[in-house]
């Protein structure tokens, strides 16, 4: 018996009313965030949105469902969106986004995903190229930063550790040297791997928050005197909190003395590669054995995708040694279009899309301008802060993170710090800015990502106005 129901669901003139409908809500919002006729995010405590939800699934109208998640959700194309490290997307990537999930090529294998495979490996020799690697280098494109992390750090492993561990396992002491400063999600890495927390060696920072390469042979042989074997060293591009970069080169030269892998957590400003005026942040990344970049953070694209590039694409081949009959065959060549045998997922999104055709629609200078905009206007604000008696800078911008703090006279730390907390809790609230918080050697901190190339600085300005105001109401309270 046919069912009625399953025709419904699959009918191409409801699916093509339903789409121009919801292509004609988002332009509608698209154009009312740029224009900042609402607020950047309509705060609610987690349970009252929870109970809104649920009453919407018992009797809310499924017309209405788009237009309540435009409501109840964060919009990043507001330019009064300087929060998180995801970008306001071009919308020509989110469209892409909609052909990848309804044509669902799993891209396990090349059959089952002929043209974005093609496409994965076009952009990421692109990529390689730019950041200064040879032919011989290779990447993949996979689900975040945090799993790119995970797959650099273990083809680090099976590169430089003797044993080969993915076959017999592991009950050597291994370790990593990381940046105190560097994302939470290389220690996440790190102990998934089964390192623990010795195998995890954080360098100390300087007071401009890079990795102290003077320490780095002091803590590789005290390490070494532990009896760890040391494989790899992971340097910042830039780190998360503060939006410092590492200095590659430094770190580059340490890892050739002692044979190390070099991994460079780019998720963020990789991206740089691209800017003319701002590649010098990224300084010896072509040196490095492995990179990350995320197209979601400075590259104009949906979550989630991120390229992860190694200089010897040999590399990118030998991770995961593992047979599935089923899918994957054994190959004399290189089998670079076969995914599943190069990333630890098996079934993965067309993410490629979005790269091949923002590349193709707009060309490199798109990339450059954007992540030139943004870095312009981090370095503006800065000074800006710099100029205020009432704010105190975490440390110099060397990307579009900053980091501030409002002061007062007679103040204790958590005092400050209970100031800062209730000043950003009130903006949430409030919902004309969207920013957020983190905390630095014990001191809390307003924190800004500049993601929107439509922030101004007056902008900027307005919010650091609005901050004074917050703090001032909050003091004379």
């Amino acid at each position: 018996m046919k069912s009625t129901l399953l025709s419904e669901v699959y009918n191409p003139e409801i699916f093509r009313e339903q789409g121009h409908a919801l292509i004609d809500l988002l332009a509608g919002h698209l154009e009312e965030s740029l224009r900042q006729n609402k607020k950047v995010i309509n705060w609610n405590l987690p349970e009252d949105e929870k109970d809104f939800w649920e009453g919407f699934l018992a009797s809310g109208s499924e017309t209405d469902f788009f237009k309540e998640v435009l409501v109840h959700t964060t919009h990043v194309h507001n330019p009064r969106y300087i929060g998180h490290q995801v970008c306001a997307p071009a919308p020509i990537a989110a469209l892409s986004g909609l052909v990848s999930a309804m044509l669902n090529n799993g891209m396990a294998v090349y059959e089952m995903g002929m043209a974005p495979t093609a496409i994965e490996r076009i952009i990421t020799d692109l990529i390689a190229a730019k950041i200064g690697f040879d032919k011989t280098a290779r990447g993949i494109l996979t689900s975040g930063g945090t799993l790119a992390n995970l797959t650099a750090i273990l083809a680090a492993r099976k590169a430089k550790v003797m044993k080969d561990v993915w076959k017999e396992g592991s009950s050597d002491r291994l370790a990593i040297m990381v940046s105190e400063e560097a994302h939470y999600c290389v220690d996440r890495a790190a102990r998934i791997m089964g390192l623990g927390s010795d195998g995890i060696i954080k360098v100390p920072v300087t007071d401009g928050f890079v990795m102290d390469s003077s320490k780095l042979e002091a803590y590789y042989q005290q390490a070494t005197e532990k009896g760890l074997n040391v494989f790899a060293l992971v340097g910042s591009a830039p780190s998360t909190a503060t939006g410092i970069y590492d200095d590659l080169e430094d770190l580059a030269a340490f890892c050739k003395r002692h044979g190390l892998w070099l991994h460079v957590d780019g998720a963020h400003g990789g991206a740089a590669v691209f800017s003319d005026k701002y590649k010098k942040t990224v300084k010896g990344i072509e040196l490095a054995d492995s990179v990350v970049i995320d197209g979601h953070k400075m590259m104009l694209m949906s979550t989630i995708t991120t390229a992860l590039i190694f200089r010897d694409g040999s590399h990118s081949h030998t991770i995961f040694s593992q047979e599935a009959d089923y899918l994957l065959q054994q190959s004399d060549k290189e089998d670079w279009f076969n995914l599943a045998k190069r990333t630890f997922e098996c079934t993965k999104t067309m993410m490629s899309l979005q790269w091949f055709l923002l590349f193709k629609t707009y060309g490199e200078k798109v990339f450059d301008e954007n992540v030139t905009t943004l870095y312009d206007l981090g370095q503006s604000f800065g000074k800006m802060i710099v100029a205020d008696p009432d704010l105190e800078l975490a440390t110099t911008p060397g990307s579009n993170i900053v980091c501030f703090r409002f002061v007062h006279p007679g103040l204790s730390l958590e005092e400050t710090n209970d100031l800062n907390r209730r000043i950003r809790q009130e903006l949430l609230e409030e919902g004309k800015f969207y920013i957020v918080q983190t905390r630095i050697r014990g001191k809390q901190y307003l924190r800004c990502t500049i993601m929107n190339p439509f922030t101004t600085i007056q902008h900027l300005d307005e919010l650091l106005s609005l901050v004074r105001i917050k703090a001032r109401q909050i003091l004379n309270a």
